[in-house]
């Protein structure tokens, strides 16, 4: 069954409860449910408000992330190839894997989703087939690339 939408009016709030409690209800763990919940709150609003920040054309971009970075996406893309995603992962992340596997430039906001991405540390010294936690930790770059967004974000901001 597919991810609930948010539905017009629904607050943040009322929406990752729902969407929570349903993904649980099909075998999610709950941490791994509430980043999915957040991820697509966040894509449907982006989605709705249609913002346009800045043409992409100007937009600075870096590409400056670490060969482990990159190498780490590769692992995660041969693996879920080799044994398929299962229902680990979102589109999001599955995007974020690709673009570090093919050492394409991110944007400043992609960063920032790098470095948000910390608060699953804890799947990080997991074994790959164990669950999706170290799948997705290494697609979005693994320690190497969490650490370099975290680094590279400051650094932007300063500029």
């Amino acid at each position: 069954m597919p991810i609930p939408k948010p539905r017009k009016g629904q607050s943040e709030n009322e929406y990752i409860s729902e969407c929570i409690a349903f993904l649980v209800g099909e075998g999610k763990d709950k941490e791994q449910a509430a980043a999915i919940c957040y991820d697509n709150w966040k894509e449907s609003k982006m989605e709705k408000s249609k913002i346009i920040t800045i043409d992409s054309k100007f937009e600075k971009t870096y590409n400056d992330y670490p060969k482990a970075a990159t190498e780490n996406a590769k692992i995660a893309l041969r693996w879920a190839e080799e044994n398929g995603w299962g229902s680990c992962g979102t589109p999001v992340g599955k995007a974020r894997a690709n673009q570090l596997a093919k050492g394409e430039s991110i944007s400043r906001d992609t960063i920032s989703r790098m470095a948000a991405f910390e608060r699953h540390r804890q799947n990080s010294q997991k074994q790959l087939g164990d669950g999706c936690g170290r799948l997705m930790w290494l697609a979005w770059g693994g320690d190497a690339g969490i650490e370099w967004a975290q680094r590279k974000l400051k650094q932007i901001d300063k500029e």
